[in-house]
């Protein structure tokens, strides 16, 4: 029995030695097994120099129990103390893995394969490799001897005699050897099928990129041809048939295990498409139906077992098409978008662990490379190489990556390799997720060699090289093109002018001459605002590639830094708020509404700060939250009362409205794109809402400072300066705070002498401030235009244009036909005296809501206005299916419904006694009017119609109530729709839809067909 002291000291050596269970340790250097070296110091230092000690010591005890005799075991412990070689390569294994320690147990003799090393054992290649399967004759053996090799790449990998890129490398040349001996089998299991075939297996991935894992799936394809004039289907069937028994022999699960799955659905059509074909149907599969993401993948294509002749046509055949690739439409997009698909399917709870697929993981430096490899490996053959080191030092060595770039990315990459290695080691089991356990992550730590604090020092390290990532894999392909204008950095190899040609056309650049003329005036020189935007413009890029016109978010980047580049809170807002550049970068490429009103005013810019910003104070409030009409009101009044006249004040009134259809056009785009910080707004209505309510209100701010201005300059301050009273009657869309970015504000004009002042001269008055009103909002300036349209007044054009309560009274008593009450349903004081738009409200209630409902003889009349409308008012030559306004299913049908249910039984239902189509819908529906289907079809369609129109004002910069035709215009309205590059064909089919569906509710519930 062990003295106190004497076991306190070997415990406390122990522990010092990294053990962390001293007492199991200590049990377990007592086994029969160890007696004759557990007191030699050199066994206790070599397992303190392992990754678990406490593993090692475990899986070195289990391996001498294992041994058949004593004199095996006594050979086993003489070469271990004695050979220093075997000791690290055999305890290191034992400390980093779990897996081969219980293989060593199963297979007590393998330890031999760790004794020597000859010169060429130290680089093996797929023929030491081959000679190491030999043997194998069935696949249990194949396992067994799969896993003594695995034995001898791990010990290399441990002990530091390979690096991460040759351990990669000879795990991808073990993967080949054991392909070949796998089709071996198969074939020697059904000679008269090999006979048939000829079958060439090609690796993809990462086994074609010379780069694999310890445990990772060997993805596959597969080319046959018949053999020696054999049927050419017979001959498909029998590859087949080999292909299959191959992966079966590699996948399955054994006594030993399964060795990795094989996978073969990066072949034509996935899973779904045949697991062989002819080398001529994987050509014209190739040429008429890959999509982006198959060509990338044939990056890596590399034949390694089968037929050599008929591999090597297959790459010959397809290799010139992946160099092509760059050439299709969308390249980079599709590219970027299926890095962002892999990332969103990445489950909440794993994301921030996750080494290969996570936001700065593996993934998005090979994701990053590959791209810059189909780009210009078209004109540099030296860049096309399977390995993403060995492809990111060719793209350094040719200036297409920026030389401290590659460096950095480098390291990163070999570190989240090494880590993601010595992960799958332990259990040998497939994962990427780095452990939450400490002491998986004290084991990792140490067998990276962090041994003063692991679990610290690891998680430090790592997050680095993840920031490392997540900092250059996109600016990766921006940051060369200002250097290549720039010229800052004497002796750095450069991208050529037809290389950042390539580049920018590859991005969707139509302009590439000119982009790259705006990135030089950007960036060049050694002022602080060329360095701040040299910092940006690699971000920018990005976000402007992802528009659906680059050229114009460049230009108007450009415009806007030319404007304000010398204004010092500029600059900082942009370096410092982390949503601005985004948010600028998505408004100024977006189209053309949102940048003209920032030109004409460049200041506006602080409003897409998340705060107040420079000039906030004066600009009315930084952020891109919409100001309510009393805030807006409020600030025009106050600007009308500092100016000297109704022009300065109407000019001062015009601003603030440039200003506030600016910040409401910039939150629609960044709610529709989405940004980082924000995702895309996911209530489509809201979005509507939120547009029609902010320039509702705004023009109804304009029209009350307009107003001001008008009275105060011809009949002074005051509220009775005015002869008349005076309110301003919001109609159509303005009334129902529905306007668009284009919209005219429809209105009625009424006014009412005040007490003592004759009629006549009133009228003059109201008339002369209606008139002067219209003229100043119309002025041409640098800020757009706001039309007052008075047509739906009684008798329209012909009658006055400023009526008295009285006469409106009279009019609508005697005159008043059923359309002009519908158009009373948008009915709305908006600016003016406010009493008198209460009495008008008051006037016009029981003609739009008629106590009795609608007659007969109304409905049938709106049922024939309508049709009539649908007639003779669309444009000709347009297409009826597309009209968002008069088409099938569009505004108009879904509008007309809504009112003729708000006519008919508005009197008795509360809720349906508003100016708001959306709002009357709901109400309708609750009333029971119409079923939950009819109420969300037609909501659909009116939302989407809705966003339509504002979409094509946003691009285009002026109103349309159809698709555009241009593509670069179409593109973009699909963009703020939601649809990538290349779905605009989805988008017009969706809108097809949607509205087909609107218009059968709208037959039913309008017209009445059953």
């Amino acid at each position: 029995m062990t003295a106190p002291g004497r076991r306190s000291s070997t415990f406390t050596r122990l522990l010092r030695h990294g053990f962390t269970d001293a007492s199991a340790a200590e049990r377990l250097l007592e086994s029969p097994e160890l007696a004759p070296v557990r007191n030699d110091p050199v066994l206790l230092e070599a397992l303190g120099a392992t990754a678990d000690p406490d593993l090692a010591l475990l899986g070195l005890v289990r391996l001498l129990e294992a041994q058949p005799s004593p004199t095996a075991r006594r050979e086993l412990l003489d070469t271990l103390i004695a050979a220093k070689p075997l000791r690290d390569r055999l305890l290191g294994v034992l400390g980093a893995s779990a897996a081969l320690g219980d293989h060593l147990a199963r297979h007590s003799g393998d330890w031999h394969a760790l004794v020597t090393y000859e010169p060429r054992d130290l680089h093996p290649g797929v023929e030491e490799f081959e000679r190491g399967l030999a043997g194998a004759d069935d696949p249990v053996s194949l396992r067994v001897a799969y896993r003594r090799c695995l034995l001898s790449i791990a010990a290399r990998d441990v002990c530091g005699t390979t690096g991460v890129a040759e351990t990669a490398a000879e795990l991808a040349d073990l993967a080949t050897a054991t392909l070949r001996a796998a089709l071996r089998l198969a074939r020697a299991a059904a000679p008269q099928d090999d006979a048939q075939c000829r079958l060439a297996v090609i690796a993809m991935g990462k086994c074609g990129g010379h780069e694999l894992n310890y445990v990772s799936d060997v993805d596959v394809i597969f080319v046959g041809e018949s053999a020696d004039g054999a049927d050419e289907d017979k001959a498909l069937r029998a590859a087949t048939r080999l292909a299959s028994h191959m992966m079966r022999i590699c996948s399955e699960t054994t006594v030993e295990g399964s060795i990795w799955p094989v996978d073969a659905n990066l072949r034509p059509e996935g899973r779904n498409g045949p697991l062989v074909r002819t080398l001529s149907s994987h050509v014209a599969y190739y040429q008429r139906w890959a999509k982006t993401w198959e060509f990338q993948a044939l990056l890596k294509a590399r034949p390694v077992a089968g037929d050599p002749a008929l591999g090597g046509e297959y790459i010959a055949a397809l290799n010139p098409m992946v160099w092509q690739a760059a050439e299709r439409e969308n390249f980079v997009g599709d590219v970027q978008k299926m890095r962002r698909r892999v990332v969103e399917n990445i489950p909440a709870a794993e994301v921030e662990r996750e080494l290969k697929l996570g936001p700065g993981g593996l993934r998005d430096v090979e994701f990053a490379v590959q791209l810059l490899q189909l780009v210009h490996g078209r004109t540099d053959t030296t860049l096309r190489s399977g390995s993403t080191l060995e492809a990111l030092k060719a793209l350094a060595a040719g200036g297409y990556v920026g030389r401290a770039d590659a460096v950095q990315l480098d390291e990163a990459y070999r570190f989240l390799r090494s880590m993601e290695h010595r992960i799958q080691l332990f259990r040998l089991r497939r994962t990427h997720l780095v452990p939450e356990d400490e002491a998986d992550l004290r084991r990792l730590g140490r067998s990276l060699g962090l041994r003063s604090d692991p679990v610290a020092e690891l998680t430090r390290e790592w997050k680095r090289h993840t920031g490392v990532v997540r900092r250059l894999h996109e600016k990766l392909f921006y940051r060369p093109l200002l250097d290549a204008v720039a010229q800052l950095a004497p002796g750095e190899a450069r991208l050529s002018a037809e290389a950042a040609r390539e580049r920018l056309v590859a991005l969707g650049y139509a302009d590439p001459a000119a982009a790259l003329r705006h990135l030089e005036a950007l960036a060049s020189g050694v002022t602080r605002k060329a360095a701040i935007q040299r910092t940006l413009l690699p971000v920018l890029l990005g976000w402007f590639a992802d528009s659906a016109d680059p050229d114009a978010g460049l230009l108007n980047f450009r415009k806007v830094s030319d404007a304000l580049g010398k204004t010092p809170w500029y600059l900082r807002l942009l370096r410092d708020e982390g949503a601005a550049a985004e948010n600028l970068a998505r408004v100024l490429s977006a189209g053309r509404l949102a940048p003209d009103l920032l030109m004409r005013a460049p200041e506006a810019v602080a409003l897409l700060g998340g705060g107040g910003g420079a000039g906030g104070g004066a600009d009315g409030g930084g952020g891109l939250e919409p100001r309510g009409r009393a805030q807006l009101e409020q600030e025009m009044l106050a600007a009308v009362g500092r100016a000297e006249s109704a022009e300065q004040g109407v000019t001062a009134a015009r601003g603030v409205r440039r200003r506030e259809l600016f910040r409401t056009a910039a939150a629609d785009i960044v709610g529709s794109y989405g940004t980082e910080a924000q995702p895309v707004e996911a209530d489509q209505g809201a979005l509507v809402d939120r547009v029609g309510g902010a320039v509702s209100d705004l023009t109804a701010a304009t029209l009350a400072g307009t107003l001001r201005a008008v009275v105060r300059d011809a009949w002074g301050d005051g509220e009775d300066a005015l002869p008349a009273r005076f309110a301003i009657i919001g109609m159509g869309r303005f009334g129902g705070h529905e306007l668009g970015y284009g919209s005219d504000a429809d209105v009625l004009f009424v006014h009412e002498p005040r007490e003592g002042v004759d009629e006549r001269e009133a009228a003059q008055a109201a008339n002369r401030v209606v008139s002067e009103m219209r003229r100043l909002l119309q002025v041409p300036s640098s800020d757009p235009p706001l039309l007052i349209d008075a047509d739906l007044r009684p008798e329209g054009r012909n009658g006055p244009l400023v009526r008295t309560l009285k006469s409106y009274e009279a009019y609508y008593r005697r005159w008043s036909l059923v359309w002009e009450a519908q158009a009373l349903l948008r009915a709305e004081p908006v600016a003016g005296d406010a009493e008198l738009g209460r009495r008008f409200v008051a006037l016009v209630d029981p003609l739009r809501y008629p106590s009795g409902g609608l007659g007969d003889d109304a409905v049938r009349e709106i049922r024939r206005l309508k049709a009539r409308m649908e007639s003779e008012r669309l444009p000709r030559g347009a297409d009826p299916k597309l009209h968002t306004k008069l088409g099938p299913g569009g505004l108009s049908d879904v509008e007309w419904t809504v009112q003729l249910l708000q006519m008919r039984h508005g009197a008795r239902e509360a809720g349906l006694r508003t100016t708001r189509t959306r709002q009357a819908l709901a109400a309708a529906r609750e009333g029971g009017l119409v079923t939950e289907e009819e109420a969300a079809i037609l909501d659909e369609a009116w939302v989407l119609a809705t966003r339509v129109r504002n979409a094509v004002m946003l691009v285009r910069g002026r109103a349309g109530d159809t698709f555009p035709t241009e593509p670069r215009e179409l593109a973009a309205v699909g963009r703020y729709l939601g649809y990538g590059p290349g779905h605009v064909g989805d988008m017009l089919d969706a809108y097809r839809r949607t509205a087909r569906r609107a218009r059968g509710v709208v037959e039913s519930l309008f017209y009445g067909a059953s």
